[in-house]
């Protein structure tokens, strides 16, 4: 990371823990270098990285001011403002409503255009992820988690369906690892998955979104049950 990006990561920690609050005027370019020990022209550049993403507005004649995380499109900045502003459990289940919408979905989908070879696919991910379970092994259990839902949307049979998970990338990885370190989550993460491919053994496209969406209660009741009492204690 040069030091543009180091400045403007720094910069961001500060609108997020609120030195810089939202709708503020962030300091002039002289008093920022000062602050942070680097030059105009690095504070230049690390503002203009903060403006492509959309995180700060510049105003000519009056400066540069903090927009609403709302506007932001930097998924990286908008996850540290929300981490930021309450309990990590927030973040998990804002990404758990939006997964719910494209993989209930997608599922649907997968169950009228699997192939035999999509199957075993995930059977193995399956078989990984109590693999996983029985040894205490959360990364593994957390790969072949991922792996079973990659493999869902890739059967879609629609190119576009597994690029909207993307962006998500290691924030996927966290908020798994967040849940999968809990014994009873595993336990229930393994019959939901069973009960996914039964039905998509089955080629039935109600019944598969019916398994997917009772996957995504689980997971968000078990996120609220074991992670957020966690939290609190």
């Amino acid at each position: 990371m040069g030091l543009p990006e180091d400045l403007a990561d720094r910069l961001l920690d500060e609108v997020v823990t609120g030195r810089f609050p939202v709708e503020s005027l962030l300091p002039p370019e002289g008093e920022l270098a000062g602050i942070f020990g680097v030059s105009r022209l690095t504070v230049r550049e690390a503002v203009r990285i903060l403006r492509s993403q959309n995180v700060v507005e510049i105003h000519r004649g009056r400066g540069t001011f903090v927009n609403k995380p709302e506007v932001w499109t930097s998924l990286e900045a908008i996850v540290r403002s929300i981490t930021a502003s309450g309990s990590a459990t927030g973040v998990s289940e804002r990404l758990l409503e939006a997964r719910s919408m494209v993989e209930v979905g997608a599922v649907r989908l997968a169950a009228l255009r699997r192939s035999k070879e999509d199957l075993a696919e995930l059977e193995s991910c399956l078989t990984e992820m109590v693999n996983g379970a029985d040894a205490g092994d959360v990364d593994l259990f957390v790969d072949a988690d991922i792996a079973f839902h990659d493999v869902i949307m890739r059967a879609s049979g629609n190119l576009f369906v597994p690029f909207m998970f993307e962006p998500f990338g290691n924030l996927l990885v966290h908020t798994r690892r967040q849940t999968s370190a809990v014994p009873q989550i595993q336990r229930n993460a393994i019959a939901q998955h069973r009960a996914i491919l039964e039905t998509l053994v089955a080629g039935d496209e109600i019944l598969a979104r019916d398994a997917m969406e009772a996957h995504m209660a689980q997971t968000r009741d078990d996120l609220r049950q074991f992670v957020r009492e966690s939290e609190g204690r």
